[in-house]
């Protein structure tokens, strides 16, 4: 068994799914390519509660991990430029917060099987180190522009 994804369109799927099904003996996961939306990823169900329990056990341990005294924070903080390389552009006291943010919210998001939020998480967070990266755009984004523009329009409304 191959351990990278294969890749089919998903009219493969539709108009041969014996063959494409019989992919998974080969692969872990088949891509799906679709023209008129989001591509999709296909795999059994028993690698999918495997990589949930994978994913779960991993979440719990660093979480235990960063409860620990003492040094575990130390620790977990000399890691992350390791597993997360722009966390270099924070500064300390935000690359803190960022560890522990991330550790809660690992741990919420396995309570209820959904990883969405610690994958808008590392974005956001990611987002604010690119800002730390380039002083040009930290300057602009800091500095006091002198006058309140009022409230910002509600996102929801804008498509």
């Amino acid at each position: 068994m191959s351990t990278e994804n294969a890749a089919v369109n998903f009219s493969e799927l539709v108009n041969k799914n014996k063959q494409t099904l019989a992919r998974l003996q080969e692969s872990p996961r088949l891509l799906l390519h679709r023209r008129d939306g989001e591509d999709l990823v296909l795999t059994t169900a028993a690698r999918a509660e495997q990589d949930q329990t994978v994913v779960s056990a991993a979440t719990r341990m660093l979480a235990a991990m960063a409860r620990r005294e003492p040094g575990s924070m130390e620790l977990l903080l000399d890691i992350m430029p390791d597993a997360f390389p722009w966390v270099r552009f924070l500064p300390e006291s935000d690359l803190h917060a960022f560890a522990v943010e991330l550790v809660d919210t690992m741990r919420a998001a396995d309570s209820v099987g959904n990883s969405a939020s610690v994958a808008q998480l590392l974005i956001a967070w990611q987002h604010t180190a690119e800002v730390y990266s380039d002083p040009e755009l930290l300057a602009a984004l800091t500095r006091d522009h002198g006058e309140d523009y009022g409230p910002a329009a509600d996102p929801r409304g804008v498509a």
